[in-house]
């Protein structure tokens, strides 16, 4: 005979396997999280929100279900963190407020407690988006609704598990930075994770590792080896901080500004975005939104109360930090580069995605004083796998290395590129023809290293004189590929004077600037103008953030 009704003791062991698949899932979820930005948090933000949840379920001594699962709904609001768990802690305020007057817990009134749910956490948000953990949330409690005339609770937990599964695998077609990345929605995700505990404690069963057979793995799209934050760009995140924090009501403060939820969040939907305003009615409101001035929103809320369970996290930075370990990870992969592999030596985030842009396979972070060794080269080689394997170090002295790595490869074809500055390897690679043979690019590529002049600017580190130029310690020095041709105290004075000795008008159609890691934006843009003044009807103009060290100013002429 089937279950009918859920008591107390299922309803603890329910919650306890959602927590105790969440907990397992929790690192996917994470991966998953692109929306609505890509700090990769979803996951630990839920598993904090539901386990804030549990705890407080653990505490109640009361035998009756209706204050367990107040108890519940509470402990989630309290404990909720980020977008994702206020949202949760929304349905299961509502799941829990319907349920509040039920003496027994039936099929019928589950159906009712999850509509209910999905009523309170849309209430909740301020601009509700579809594709997202309320999606899955209404479409799952849209079917419980179809089936509340039915008895058994596995059957119903079943059903209502598989159209979650279901919304869940629909979420790329609502949410178009989920299909660009190609992924499910990371909230959509741990909703459904926490449903198939649920499933799991109904039918009697403990959760010890990934729950297989309650998940429908056909409806869930492969998650990248790669986090796919790192296929987000940065400058997506308009409202920098998330912020959560908890107003406790004052008596005396409540008398000069009475509270009204609709028009609190009205008035912080001027201040960020992913904006949740959550009450309790009578105690307390918790709010979560992202906004670039946390402390403007803070000083608005205090007008009701005291705050408390304060948090302001710099999303940027989590982003970040994120991209920052998928490089690193990266760096130990095998690459699969076909016939033809690319190897690049450069320094500086703007300048290795340049390198990336133009075809390389593969980047050793390096340079000017920070020669990569034989070793850094050889481990290099053998991530690449290609038949031919061309190295560019960029640099003149990395050349002796990469022909020292060359000698101790025997199964690759390494071809070393005498390319002894970076415009030199760009022009080199741009000019790389993969249908040419092996003898042919060898002659192409050593004649294309050829083309290009290179200028830089740098710091001077004593004081000298050459080429009958007096430089001064800690001045600027300007390069035509390795000879010093000017100096100046500034930089920008520097590329300017370095600028007009390398450009030939006559002869020369591109000029090409990348911008160091010591370049102001006044800085930038007095050099932008200054080139684009004199040069905008004679040459194409390309400015670029390089990022790199040593050199303020790296100029490609061809």
């Amino acid at each position: 005979m089937g279950i009918k009704t859920i008591d107390r003791s299922l309803f603890v062991q329910m919650v306890r396997n959602g927590l105790r698949n969440l907990t397992i899932n929790k690192d996917l979820i994470n991966k998953l999280n692109v929306f609505p930005v890509p700090d990769g948090d979803t996951g630990t933000n839920m598993h904090l929100s539901l386990t804030s949840g549990v705890k407080e379920v653990e505490q109640v001594k009361d035998e009756s279900i209706q204050k367990i699962v107040a108890s519940f709904s509470r402990g989630l609001l309290m404990g909720a963190r980020g977008n994702s768990g206020v949202i949760l802690s929304q349905i299961f305020r509502g799941f829990g407020a319907h349920l509040e007057s039920v003496d027994e817990v039936t099929v019928a009134e589950l159906a009712l407690a999850f509509d209910a749910g999905v009523d309170t956490a849309y209430k909740s948000v301020t601009d509700p988006v579809e594709g997202t953990i309320l999606t899955v949330a209404k479409d799952a409690a849209k079917r419980a609704l179809e089936l509340k005339d039915e008895t058994d609770m596995v059957t119903f937990f079943e059903e209502v598990v598989e159209e979650a599964n279901a919304s869940l695998a629909r979420t790329p077609d609502l949410l178009p930075v989920l299909k660009e990345v190609g992924v499910v929605d990371s909230g959509g995700k741990g909703l459904v994770v926490i449903y198939e505990g649920f499933l799991a404690a109904v039918k009697g069963e403990e959760i010890t590792e990934v729950v297989h057979d309650l998940v429908d793995e056909d409806a869930i799209e492969d998650v990248h080896e790669r986090s796919v934050q790192s296929y987000i760009d940065i400058e997506s995140i308009e409202y920098g901080y998330c912020t959560e924090f908890i107003v406790k009501f004052k008596e005396d403060k409540l008398a000069e500004h009475p509270f009204n939820e609709a028009s609190f969040r009205e008035t912080l939907t001027n201040y960020g975005d992913s904006l949740l305003v959550a009450s309790d009615d009578t105690t307390m409101v918790k709010v979560h939104i992202h906004a670039e001035h946390p402390g403007d929103v803070m000083t608005i809320a205090q007008q009701y109360g005291d705050l408390t369970k304060i948090k302001i996290e710099n999303m940027r930075e989590q982003y970040a930090d994120i991209v920052e370990e998928d490089q690193k990870k990266s760096k130990d992969e095998i690459i699969d580069a076909g016939e033809n592999g690319i190897i690049s030596v450069a320094a500086g985030q703007g300048m290795i995605d340049m390198f990336y842009s133009i075809g390389a396979s593969y980047i050793i972070e390096g340079g000017q004083t920070m020669n990569p060794s034989t070793e850094d080269i050889v481990s290099a080689i053998n991530k690449v796998n290609a038949k031919n394997v061309y190295i560019f170090p960029n640099n003149k002295n990395i050349i002796l290395s990469a022909e020292q790595a060359k000698n101790l490869i025997d199964d690759k074809n390494v071809i070393v590129v005498p390319s002894k500055t970076i415009p030199q390897g760009i022009h080199a690679i741009l000019e790389f023809d993969e249908t040419a043979s092996l003898e042919e690019s060898i002659e192409t590529l050593t004649e294309a290293v050829k083309e290009v002049k290179t200028g830089s600017v740098t710091y001077a580190i004593r004081d000298t004189v050459i080429n009958d130029i007096d430089v001064k310690k800690d001045h600027f020095i300007g390069l035509t590929d390795e000879t010093i041709v000017t100096t100046a105290a500034d930089k920008v004075a520097t590329a300017k004077q370095l600028i007009d000795k390398l450009v030939d008008e006559d002869e020369d159609e591109i000029i090409t600037v990348f911008f160091g890691d010591d370049v102001t934006e006044a800085e930038k843009e007095a050099i932008s103008a200054y080139v684009e003044h004199l040069f905008e009807d004679e040459l194409d103009i390309e400015l670029i953030d390089g990022g790199q060290p040593i050199y303020s100013f790296i100029i490609m002429v061809n």
